[in-house]
């Protein structure tokens, strides 16, 4: 059974870390703008979703004998009992989503904690009660918003790790805010700054692309997650390039958007979701249910067929674009530069930068050419638009990013689900996966199966939202059917991960966009934490019922019983149907479940919980649920 508890206050010695090269300077430009190169010989771009590509099928293949001995070596150091991890996994390759949620720099770093938990190359995390190696073990892992600051910063910069991250001189340093990084008293060094955000953009602009405040965004984004700058020349799908990827070290990286036509308001069950990959860009939806190759983004084509043979564009995919366009809510922060916070000089700069741009449809990112005009025109209320207009993933209230890693074609047998969302208090109660299981329920889901979920209140008075939860225990309450085989494809095991207060008020606004250094790596901290609950000192059997989670669908494919300390885990740990929907009484209190000894933290007091009472109230809580 599980070994001394490590001490959850203060964090192991981080080793001397240095961030490796980073993705490749892909745009023919040479900077920010695309650039025009010759075609590939492929006539056509465009596949439809029926599957995942037969590229990303031959890469999870050869990811597999990678993450088949890291899960070996996690689950034996789990502490599971009675169980045969050699037996479990000969002729089996369990197959792990990692997701983590959008809520700004609140999400980024507790997103950053617990993905350092499960990092094994962090000093510590493969000893007992620790969750190292997850990571290693995983085949997916994709981020929205917030999560896909986190999700870029680490995968574009050649899988590096959190700590080197933390230790960098020229990354993650949020002590100044984006929209002011040298403070507004620097006038000019932030006047400099803004022309430079100005310069790029207007590259882009000048070589014959549309541009809207989602790309000033990104720019100044970008520069806080990417090396040299902001790698203005970096794209997305230059990650296929790089080592990490090419030697199968890294899980599949994802990043979630919305589509949004201009004034159009987005729920979980009309909203189209996009992911892009290192190969491809599209969406499973019944509303697209196509996919386009990544690295010709920014081509005229029709149906996927370019316009020109000799004339496609490549450097369109720029890195800090799309996690930009994940984050387009936070666009209204920009705009608003130029009625508030500035004065003087540099507010008259700011406005001249951003004059044009307009406020309204100012959380829009514009894709144009679209890339999929004409693409299944009977089902794409897009494919007559020459502008695809894609928002933040968030804003259809599927916080979390769970759309690709749950689509059957990607067959997962669990995900691990990271929710540091704002729902009450800045604290996570459900509401993203409340909307992503309503969304099962409509035609969107395309017959892709989710577990039931509560509701808010029931989260809440049940406290599934202070503790990890597992959803989907039994496959058969989902399928309705318990006539499975090895091959079966069953819809994954969600274990929901909520951001809680072990050892830091880790609940700061969405909007908060100034840290210190020390508010900074305190929040990693908390997230680390919130990975390994208190490295044992909340549950020492944690490590051991995550494996139990991870084997359970193997286990059901195969006609395998659980071992009885798996079934003490689920009865723990899985949500058993039992639902109370009855309004909490009063405001929910949240403390430090252990003791912070650091002095001079930023402590966020809880307040109220705000529970909708309409079905109108509740929408706009979906809505706001980031803010």
């Amino acid at each position: 059974m599980p070994c001394a508890v490590a001490n959850p206050i203060t964090p192991p010695p981080p080793p001397s870390r240095f961030i490796t090269p980073r993705g490749f300077p892909d745009s023919p430009s040479g900077g920010y703008a695309p650039g025009i190169v010759k075609c590939p010989s492929d006539k056509s771009m465009i596949r439809q979703a029926s599957s995942i590509s037969s590229n990303e099928k031959d890469w999870v293949t050869e990811r597999h004998t990678v993450t088949d001995k890291a899960l070996t070596d996690f689950l034996n150091r789990a502490a599971m009992v009675d169980f045969d991890v050699a037996s479990f996994m000969h002729g089996y390759s369990p197959s792990i989503g990692l997701a983590f949620s959008g809520g700004g720099y609140r999400a980024m770093l507790n997103g950053a904690g617990v993905l350092k938990a499960f990092d094994s190359r962090t000093d510590g995390t493969t000893r007992p009660n620790h969750m190292g190696g997850l990571l290693q073990s995983a085949t997916y892992i994709a981020g929205l918003s917030g999560g896909s600051w986190m999700l870029g910063s680490v995968m574009v910069n050649n899988f590096t790790t959190v700590q080197a991250l933390q230790d960098s001189k020229e990354l993650w340093d949020l002590r100044d805010s984006i929209l002011a990084p040298e403070g507004t008293l620097k006038v000019f060094d932030t006047a400099d700054y803004y022309k430079e955000l100005h310069d790029e953009v207007t590259s882009k602009e000048n070589a014959g692309w549309d541009v809207s405040v989602t790309d000033y965004w990104a720019r100044a984004l970008a520069r806080q997650f990417l090396e040299d700058n902001g790698a203005p020349a970096v794209t997305y799908s230059s990650i296929a390039k790089t080592d990490a990827f090419t030697n199968f070290e890294m899980p599949f990286p994802i990043i979630v958007a919305d589509g949004r036509h201009p004034g159009e308001l987005i729920i979980s069950t009309n909203a189209t979701v996009f992911e892009f990959n290192p190969l491809e860009m599209g969406s499973f939806d019944p509303t697209l249910y196509a996919f386009t190759t990544l690295e010709y983004i920014g081509t005229n084509v029709t149906n996927g067929v370019p316009n020109n043979a000799d004339r496609c564009t490549r450097g369109f995919d720029n890195a800090g674009f799309l996690m930009g366009t994940s984050s387009s809510l936070f666009n209204v922060a920009l705009l608003k530069l130029t009625t508030s916070g500035l004065t003087g000089i540099l507010r008259q700069f700011a406005e001249d930068v951003l004059r044009g741009l307009s406020a309204d449809d100012a959380d829009i990112a514009s894709y144009s050419p679209n890339p999929f005009y004409k693409v299944n025109p009977q089902i794409n209320p897009s494919a007559d638009d020459e502008v695809l207009t894609l928002v933040d993933g968030g804003l259809d209230g599927q916080n979390i990013p769970l759309n690709p890693l749950i689509q059957p074609v990607r067959n997962l047998d669990v995900v691990f689900a990271v929710d540091s969302s704002a729902d009450t208090s800045n604290w996570p109660n459900g509401t993203s996966l409340v909307a992503t299981y309503a969304r099962s329920l409509s035609p969107m889901q395309n017959n892709t199966k989710f577990p039931a979920i509560p509701d808010w209140n029931t989260f809440v008075n049940l406290g599934l939202n202070t503790r990890p939860t597992f959803f989907g225990c039994n496959a058969s309450n989902i399928t309705h059917s318990s006539s499975f085989t090895k091959d079966t494809v069953l819809p994954p095991l969600i274990v929901y991960i909520p951001n809680h207060p072990y050892t830091y008020m880790s609940n700061t606004s969405t909007t908060t966009m100034e840290y210190t250094r020390e508010e900074r790596d305190s929040m990693i901290w908390n997230g680390y934490n919130v990975a390994t609950m208190g490295n044992g000192t909340v549950e020492q059997n944690w490590p051991a019922c995550a494996a139990c989670a991870i084997v359970r669908r193997g286990e059901e494919k195969r006609g395998r019983t659980q071992t009885e300390q798996c079934n003490w885990c689920f009865a723990k740990y899985c949500w058993d149907g039992t639902r109370n929907d009855t309004m909490p009484s009063g405001p929910v209190q949240y403390t430090l479940l252990i003791a912070q000894k650091s002095a001079g933290t930023r402590v966020v007091q809880s307040g109220e919980i705000l529970f909708p009472a309409t079905a109108a109230a509740a929408a706009a809580m979906v809505l706001g649920l980031m803010m």
